[in-house]
Order: C-alpha cells, then structure tokens, then sequence
C-alpha cells in the first residue's frame, strides 16, 4: 500500500501524544505524507516519539508551516473534517463516500484535513477544502480522539486503494470487434455445416449466440480458445481443406 501523495494535515494539534499516535497509525496504513499547521506542541519530543513506536521516520519527515494555505501548496484536492453540523449548501459526507475522490488522481497531490482537539476547523478553514466529511458517532459520546479519526480514514483510504489495485489487475481486456465478428462467421459456418443451424434461422440463432457471448464479455485469449475448439471439431469431420480457414 503506497499513499505518498496523500497529506494528512493536522491544523494547530496540541497534543506530542496525540501526533505522534497520528504518525503511527498514518504508517500503519502506508501513509507518510503528514503536515502541521502551526504546531503547538513538541512535536519531535519524546512524549511524541514514545507514541509514534515504530514510525519515528513519519515524524521526523512531517513538514511544519505556520498557515493552512501553505500546507496546501501544489494540492488539487482537499477534504476536510468536522464534527459539527453546519448550514452550508455543501453537505457532510461518510468517509467511505468521500474519501475514494482523494484517490482518483494518484499522480496529484491531495490532503486529509483534521482541526485542533480543542475546537476543530473554522468556517474559515474549512473554506480550503472541496468536500467535507464527518466520521458518524454514536450520539451519546460523539466527539473522536485526534488520532482515532484520523485511523478512521486512513484505514478507509488503504481499504479503497486495496480493492482499486485488486480492479486493476482483474481488469479485463476484451477482444477487438474484428476477431470477434471473424470467429462469429466461423461458427456460423460450422454450425451451418453440422445442421445445427439452417439458413433461413441462422440469423436469429447468430443472435441468440452474440448476446450470450456480449454478457460473458470475451477476451482475446478466449476467443482464440473458442476458434481451437472450432478447428479441432472441423478436422474430427474430416474437413482438413478448411482447417486452416477456419
């Protein structure tokens, strides 16, 4: 799992703690990007590197600015978190809805960001951002540690980049119109031949056979084994002339 175009940006965090679980659970999930807005802790302290464990080297790579706009140089797409209810005409998404967007442009910078422990982000703040998101709570406790919202949506993200991969390499290649029409004549040939098909039914029969092949949405290597099947039952009949045309 790689995720380094992704920052995680933390927006004046107050807690070495609480960063350095941040720094922790970000490489848990494979990110290592992390950006603090106008840090108000130690944040390379030992209270942080005691929580950070094994991810020192997310701490000591995290980038320190004094403003959100600086943090968000060379970003295309921002997402922001918030826990409050807010009138806006941009409503509050689930992490799972929203956060695949971040994912869409990999060679494209883009930011996760998280506000202080203590209030949150602004209106200001939030104005940086395109989408907005809030982790859903139970509502007799609502408000998440700084770290555990942040797990939450990495974790959400590394999932998402996971089954993206998994598409990927499923990701089939279907055969090219033309060797698709050519094995159709083919079989139309032979079933023509075999008297499974006559002439004045073929074309009907050809299209019960192109609509079962258009939901299987064939491949070229399975074409080519469909035409081996075809050849090989030419010459049990003994047509060797037309194995080679076929």
């Amino acid at each position: 799992m790689k995720l380094d175009w992704l920052k995680i940006v933390l927006v004046e965090p107050a807690g070495p703690m609480n960063v350095g679980s941040v720094a922790r659970v970000m490489k848990n999930f494979g990110l290592h990007h992390l950006v603090l807005v106008n840090p108000q802790c130690d944040f390379l302290g030992l209270e942080a590197k005691k929580m950070a464990v094994h991810a020192d080297d997310v701490l000591e790579s995290a980038v320190s600015v004094p403003t959100l706009p600086e943090a968000l140089q060379g970003c295309v797409r921002a997402i922001a978190t918030t826990a409050r209810v807010r009138d806006w005409e941009k409503p509050l998404e689930n992490p799972r809805d929203a956060l695949p967007w971040l994912l869409e442009e990999k060679d494209k910078s883009a930011a996760l960001i998280f506000g202080p422990e203590d209030r949150g982000l602004s209106n200001q703040e939030l104005n940086y951002a395109q989408r907005f998101i809030r982790i859903p709570t139970d509502s007799v406790y609502p408000v998440l540690n700084l770290a555990a919202a942040v797990g939450i949506c990495c974790y959400e993200l590394a999932e998402n980049l996971k089954q993206s991969d998994r598409q990927s390499l499923n990701k089939t290649e279907l055969a090219p119109f033309e060797v698709v029409e050519i094995y159709y004549q083919q079989l139309e040939s032979l079933l023509l031949e075999i008297g499974y098909i006559y002439p004045h039914t073929a074309a009907s029969r050809m299209e019960k056979f192109r609509q079962l092949y258009n939901r299987a949405g064939l491949q070229t290597k399975e074409v080519a084994m469909l035409q081996g099947i075809l050849r090989q039952v030419q010459w049990a009949m003994g047509g060797k002339s037309d194995r080679e045309n076929l």
